[in-house]
């Protein structure tokens, strides 16, 4: 089975910043809210049902630095109002993270009306998600993402999940948040390698879904580097626009959602092999779009100029373009434990062109020898 893209959106007119992206799903549907400053303004949240019980999710990196605004405002709608701080990194996305947030929902006296908010990076926000999908059968939840690959692609579509050994998010479930939050101020504080990170998720769309924004990340990409305002607010606006109509038509992943997960498959190995939070989750998205690309080529998708505008855009962003020297068997081991495996057989999100792209099996000889040529080992 293969799916292809969706077809190309227009780009939306009017300011990036600002803008509320709506996401329309089966049950109901939720904003995305696209501002700078919104974090702390108490209007942003005046969509949500008061309540008795909110607890803020954070970790230790971000919780110093931007807690206190987000208590003060959810104070003004919450009786009691508290905060659970993580341990900060992908290897503490774990069962043990999850416990310490419903401890802290059962201490607060939470129950069926409490609302948890993510405020962190993906690790945050997933875990938070999956919490909320687990207590009491499920909680409502607010995603206020702080880093640009959160801000972009994790916080949006209700993927939630948890690590196993074996493979990255294959505990989890299916969980909308009422709302995301996109302040483009927190990422003033984001350090340059997480922003750089975030970068692959932003290419991404751009190889999947929409030549034009491929285009558009290849001139601003100096602008995205340095943190330009106006850069910043186009790329999270333009990827949340292409996320948000994608989630609607495929809100389970059951086909067209999966293109999304382009360079995933070779990413997700080589984050369990290297050990969760030595490579970080953009950093091995990168080079796995490079090979991704690599593979599509080699199957007669995209051709050899579109694939080696793919890797030098990823280059350019400062991104892995080559694999840590692991053995290729055991990248091969990990991609079967892969979500859209299928009989422990890995699937592949393939570029047809720049712009679009399928999921199909791919034979394992062709992906050794991907592997090999991009420095696995033998």
């Amino acid at each position: 089975m293969s799916e292809a893209a969706a077809p190309r959106q227009a780009a939306a007119t009017g300011p990036a910043l600002g803008r509320r992206i709506r996401v329309d799903v089966a049950d109901r549907g939720y904003d995305i809210l696209v501002d700078s400053g919104s974090l702390a303004r108490p209007e942003t949240y005046a969509s949500l049902p008061a309540g008795e019980v909110a607890v803020v999710v954070s970790n230790a990196t971000v919780a110093p630095l931007l807690a206190d605004r987000l208590l003060a405002c959810l104070r003004q709608r919450f009786r009691a109002v508290s905060l659970v701080v993580l341990d900060d990194g992908e290897q503490f996305k774990t069962w043990d993270s999850v416990e310490r947030i419903v401890d802290a929902l059962l201490a607060a006296g939470g129950d069926r009306r409490s609302t948890l908010f993510a405020l962190g990076g993906g690790v945050v926000g997933d875990l938070t998600g999956f919490a909320a999908a687990c207590f009491m059968r499920g909680i409502a939840y607010v995603q206020v993402p702080t880093t640009l690959l959160a801000q972009v692609d994790s916080s949006v579509g209700g993927k939630t999940a948890v690590n196993h050994p074996l493979g990255k998010n294959l505990i989890g479930a299916f969980h909308q948040p009422r709302l995301v939050v996109a302040d483009l101020e927190t990422l003033a504080t984001l350090p340059q390698r997480e922003l750089i990170a975030g970068l692959a998720e932003v290419i991404k769309y751009g190889a999947v879904a929409d030549l034009a924004f491929f285009d558009w990340i290849e001139a601003r990409l100096d602008d995205l580097l340095r943190r330009d305002g106006e850069a910043l607010a186009g790329a999270v606006s333009r990827s949340c626009d292409l996320k948000a109509a994608i989630v609607a038509s495929d809100e389970k992943e059951s086909g067209l959602r999966a293109i999304l997960n382009f360079g995933h498959t070779f990413g997700h190995a080589i984050e369990a092999a290297t050990g969760y939070g030595s490579w970080l989750h953009g950093e091995a998205v990168g080079c796995g779009m490079v090979l991704a690309a690599d593979l599509s080529r080699r199957l007669g998708g995209i051709d050899e100029v579109g694939a080696r505008r793919v890797a030098m855009l990823v280059e350019r962003a400062g991104l892995p373009v080559r694999l840590p020297p692991l053995p290729a068997a055991e990248l091969l081991a990990l991609m079967g434990h892969d979500k859209k495996a299928e009989g422990g057989a890995p699937r592949f999100v393939l570029l047809d062109t720049l712009g679009r792209a399928r999921v199909a099996p791919v034979e394992e000889g062709l992906v050794r020898d991907v592997l090999l040529d991009h420095g696995a080992l033998r």
